[in-house]
């Protein structure tokens, strides 16, 4: 008789190997979202698994390639969340909102047309890195030492009785200096002060009367507009004053930036995220990052640089993500950028659609999205298709 030696696993073990033994899901209470692979419904909302100690902040990320699911799942959290009272802000670059908002009974709306938005702080660092986040968006790069200078000297003759539009009144101080090239630095920010008063840009954070009061729990900003243009990162910098609002008021709220690209390749949109997203917990909102492509953010910078470290690193400071099906390449650099093991990115090109590997601070599971009849109204976004195969 000889002894076989054998290596006794556990449960433990099983964890440590990402093999899924038994997944009972979040063990959160609420609404579902959908059923995990052995059956037991899962339902995640960022801030009760913060409060259960499962992540450490309450930041999301959703990726997944088009007609995965992403859009899906996204709108099935806003409509759980506005259904147990949290507020919500949706950044909508594409239009694709409308019949969640009409579901709750409200219209998108459309910013420039519909009103202008602006930080609700009267806080004079706050407006001022806002506008110098505004100026340096539009210009593509920083604003240089010399206009910071001009800046500083406009906004110091102000004191604590700055104007309600702020940039109307930058704008008439410096529009001496639009004709004349000679003036240098005041010569270049009167252009591009002036294209947020009468240019591409008019409408969007300046206007007639108050700017939006995001009084409603959901509130659409619309900014297709702007889809497939160059001004795309300044217009989603209506995030910036939604993040603003969302911070002053006492219930948690999401902040959904959609097409998330757009902000992440802007230099001065990605100092702001990184700056809001260390605040989330203080401030309690919920950025939730929907990214299409994984590759576009892998083209943020140039590799090993400033801007391209910040981009990688919010998205690992992620303590939540929805990863739905990605192409082979794709996966790769998602793994790369989040340290997924290497049995989570095989998987991830073989995924169903509405199929997501779900990560959760150490936690992960594989979560089928179960909508309900009230979620079908408004998360087909495959209708116009259907219709079209129908003629």
């Amino acid at each position: 008789m000889t002894r076989a030696w054998t290596h006794w696993g556990t449960s433990q073990h099983l964890v440590t190997l990402r093999l899924p033994a038994h997944d009972a899901g979040t063990r959160l209470v609420g609404p579902v979202l959908g059923r995990v692979q052995r059956g037991a419904d899962f339902v995640l909302d960022p801030f009760d698994a913060y409060r259960a100690g499962l992540v450490t902040n309450p930041n999301v990320v959703v990726a997944g390639s088009i007609g995965a699911g992403k859009s899906t799942v996204v709108k099935m959290m806003v409509d759980r969340a506005l259904r147990r009272g949290r507020r919500v802000v949706v950044v909508d670059p594409k239009g694709e909102y409308g019949a969640l908002a009409r579901a709750h009974g409200v219209a998108p709306l459309v910013v420039g047309r519909d009103g202008w938005c602006w930080p609700s702080s009267r806080d004079v660092r706050t407006e001022y890195d806002f506008v110098n986040t505004l100026l340096s968006s539009a210009k593509g790069s920083a604003l240089s030492d010399v206009e910071h200078y001009v800046l500083d000297r406009i906004w110091s003759t102000w004191g604590d009785r700055r104007p309600l539009r702020i940039l109307a009144e930058l704008s008439s101080r410096l529009s001496p200096y639009l004709a004349d090239p000679a003036q240098g630095a005041e010569h270049a920010l009167a252009l591009i002060v002036r294209r947020f008063i009468e240019g591409d840009l008019a409408h969007l954070y300046d206007g007639v009367g108050d700017p939006v009061d995001f009084e409603e729990p959901l509130v659409v900003l619309d900014i297709s507009h702007f889809w497939g243009t160059e001004l795309m990162s300044v217009a989603a910098l209506s995030a910036v004053a939604a993040a603003q609002q969302l911070a002053h008021r006492r219930e948690s709220g999401y902040l959904i930036l959609d097409e998330a690209w757009a902000l992440l390749s802007d230099e001065a949109s990605l100092r702001w995220l990184q700056g809001s997203w260390k605040l989330s917990r203080a401030r309690g909102i919920s950025h939730v990052l929907v990214l299409h492509r994984w590759s576009d953010v892998a083209a943020v910078g140039a590799r090993g640089s400033a801007s391209h470290a910040r981009a990688q690193g919010l998205l690992r400071e992620c303590e939540t993500a929805w990863l739905f099906r990605q192409p082979p390449d794709e996966a790769a650099e998602m793994s790369s950028v989040l340290g997924l093991s290497e049995r989570e990115e095989q998987c991830l090109p073989e995924l169903s659609r509405g199929t997501a590997l779900v990560r959760y601070g150490a936690a992960r599971s594989l979560v089928q999205l179960i909508p309900d009849e009230r979620d079908i109204t408004f998360v087909d976004t495959d209708g116009a298709m259907r219709d079209t195969r129908g003629r």
